[in-house]
């Protein structure tokens, strides 16, 4: 099983499943690599504690079908060659995407004002499944501390910030309070083109990817949700 390169490999865990031999060259394909290439249906769920607090925030990723058959084809694990894979052919892949490096921070904030607020470390609870013909997984992010939603609305964000991921937000749910609402906030593409444009005016083909570094525009291309309550 090819193991993720972090440095070159921006993305969610499910890297480690997919050959280097795939990957790679659209790693090192400089501005041509400024849009994603791993495309993940994401479940948004904010979670409320006793106290009315927001605690956690539940993400659900389901990875899109070329991902998600190149990884079962490169590592065999459809082994009655059915094209889906059964409880015990998961079994395996339980945790999948689940070992994050240091680098890696799961793709994620929660915002409130403009302030960045902080998160426990790592995934917690999750779940692997097959659903449906794609690998999908479910795990909790933690507040460090509990939110008191009435000092203003909360924005969860689940991005990329390099871009090659793009997490698009198909659910998103509030559970804990039946008075708060959780509305689904649009990408602003005009915002993400003049982020791109920005990017590329700082390309010079002389130098190496290492040397310049990524395109960081995932956030200004991706949505969010919006917790509010009263």
């Amino acid at each position: 099983m090819t193991r993720p390169v972090r440095r070159l490999i921006p993305c969610p865990p499910l890297a480690a499943l997919l050959p280097l031999a795939a990957v790679l060259p659209l790693a090192l394909a400089g501005p041509a690599a400024a849009h994603p290439h791993l495309f993940v249906d994401t479940g948004v769920e904010a979670i409320f504690d006793g106290d009315g607090r927001l605690a956690a925030v539940r993400l659900t990723w389901i990875y899109d079908e070329f991902t998600t058959m190149s990884a079962i084809a490169d590592g065999g694990y459809d082994r009655d060659g059915d094209g889906a894979l059964s409880q015990a052919e998961m079994q395996p892949l339980q945790g999948f995407d689940m070992e994050w490096g240091a680098d890696f921070l799961g793709d994620f904030e929660v915002e409130r004002a403009g302030e960045t607020i902080p998160l426990v470390p790592g995934p917690q609870d999750w779940t692997s499944a097959w659903k449906d013909g794609h690998l999908m997984s479910t795990h909790v992010r933690r507040l460090v501390e509990p939110l008191d939603p009435a000092t203003g609305p909360i924005l969860l964000k689940p991005y990329d910030p390099g871009y090659y991921t793009d997490y698009s937000i198909v659910a998103q749910s509030v559970s804990g309070r039946a008075d708060c609402s959780a509305t689904l906030v649009e990408p602003d593409e005009d915002a993400g083109l003049r982020a791109l444009a920005a990017e590329l005016d700082k390309f010079d083909a002389t130098k190496s990817l290492d040397e310049m570094g990524y395109m960081m525009i995932g956030e200004s291309f991706s949505g969010a949700v919006q917790v509010t309550c009263p």
